[in-house]
């Protein structure tokens, strides 16, 4: 078989360090991929945080399977804007934020910077919401679980070890598979699954403020803002390059088909509760009230999961405003760099992680109700943030005619910033006017 050229595998990323020959050009590209694979995958998978457990479940509670078409269409949705990311940030080698600082001036850039970070706090402050409902359910105290929760992640990003947080957050989205197995466990009518996966319709009970609400809230949470901002700075910290690109495309399309596969699957163990008519308020409650129908694992697995969701979404999302906020002030910032080589950048990631935690802890706060709220607030601020990354794929100045997007791709791409458009239109129209849809 003919030699391949050499494999390069690194500890930092994909710089030559250790150079090994294989003489397959299936192993070799099988390592190379292996080497480029995680920020795809992490993106899309943190993105299935405790908002996500807490929106899919309710929309099986809710409307059954009658929504899975919604998740069907938002595959391609996901894939098209985070390829663009992985694009960007390969070509430029940069974050999100320094690139919009640097391409529109600083008062767009200062714009696009607090309404991550607000949103982003929020949006962190559901994770320890979830994490206290979580375990609460479990008998834990959320004055011992939060705080743990919270000294976990700092831990898991303060080892200067790029590689070392990748793999262990790898290994904490495949736990993910289990929603497969409780997706399974419910029994769902397989011809109720393809009917309401293949044909896009509105659930009995028509048009109404509450269905608005959380067609809304399911794509503010299958797309995020934050997700922009990760996922360029996650490249950027590889240190992946131009030849790591298809591997980088191949990533970002295996993380976002798992990703839809286990939404479906959350909403499926929802429709569990919809077809044995059981009412809850969070996904704990419904965990609690499907163990007698489903059985013990079910009880017990739901909040496992939802803490693991909200401890993938944390971290993904503190690095985020951490990145971004580094970037933009000059500060030191990778994880392949140890607290003492970037103090500051560790320090808005525990900051941001110690104060959500603390805001959690404090007593009667409606938790369920910021949980859904925030995914909403993201599905507004996303078309915004869509369009930055729109007009940065279009500069062929800074990408060159290889990597500027196609035409195709703007199609693609204004197309769903019009939908984006349309439903915060719609969200804000309901707000003002809450008689607009029937209750």
């Amino acid at each position: 078989m003919d030699q391949v050229k050499d494999v390069i595998i690194t500890s930092e990323g994909v710089a030559p360090v250790k150079v090994v020959t294989v003489r397959s050009r299936w192993v070799r590209n099988l390592v190379w991929f292996l080497m480029v694979l995680g920020p795809g995958l992490i993106v899309m998978e943190a993105d299935n945080d405790a908002g996500a457990v807490s929106t899919y479940t309710q929309a099986g509670a809710q409307y059954g399977t009658h929504l899975l078409w919604l998740m069907f269409l938002l595959l391609p949705v996901t894939y098209f804007i985070q390829e663009m990311v992985a694009r960007l940030g390969i070509a430029t080698g940069q974050g999100h934020a320094a690139m919009i600082f640097k391409r529109f001036g600083k008062g767009w850039g200062l714009f696009s910077l607090v309404d991550l970070l607000v949103v982003n706090f929020l949006t962190l402050v559901t994770e320890f919401a979830a994490i206290s409902l979580a375990l609460s359910a479990l008998g834990v105290s959320p004055y011992i679980a939060v705080p743990l929760a919270a000294l976990g992640l700092i831990a898991l990003v303060s080892t200067g070890k790029y590689l070392r947080w990748e793999r262990i957050t790898i290994g904490l989205c495949l736990l993910d598979v289990i929603w497969l197995v409780l997706a399974l466990t419910a029994h769902p009518v397989s011809s109720q699954v393809l009917n309401g996966t293949l044909v896009v319709q509105v659930p009995p009970g028509g048009l109404t403020s509450n269905l608005v609400f959380l067609v809304i809230g399911i794509v503010g949470t299958t797309i995020a803002p934050w997700q922009l901002f990760f996922q360029q700075s996650c490249v950027a910290d590889k240190k992946l390059r131009f030849a790591d690109l298809k591997w980088a495309r191949l990533d970002t399309f295996i993380g976002a088909c798992f990703t839809i596969l286990v939404a479906a699957a959350m909403m499926l163990v929802g429709d569990a509760s919809f077809r044995h008519h059981i009412l809850f308020a969070d996904p704990a409650q419904m965990a609690r009230a499907l163990g007698p129908v489903l059985g013990p694992f079910v009880r017990i697995a739901v909040p496992l999961l939802m803490v693991n969701a909200a401890v993938l979404g944390a971290t993904a999302i503190s690095l985020a405003s951490s990145w971004a906020l580094s970037e933009v002030r000059g500060w030191k910032h990778s994880l392949q760099k140890s607290v003492r080589e970037a103090p500051k950048f560790y320090i808005v990631y525990g900051g941001c992680v110690a104060a959500a935690a603390g805001l959690v802890l404090i007593p009667g706060a409606p938790l369920q109700l910021i949980i859904l709220g925030v995914q909403v607030l993201a599905g507004v601020i996303l078309p915004s943030a869509i369009i930055f990354l729109q007009l940065l794929l279009n500069d062929r100045e800074l990408l060159g005619d290889e990597f500027v997007n196609k035409p195709w791709n703007n199609w693609v791409n204004w197309t769903i910033i019009v939908v984006l458009f349309i439903l915060s239109f719609i969200l804000a129209a309901q707000t003002v006017a809450p008689r607009l849809f029937p209750s």
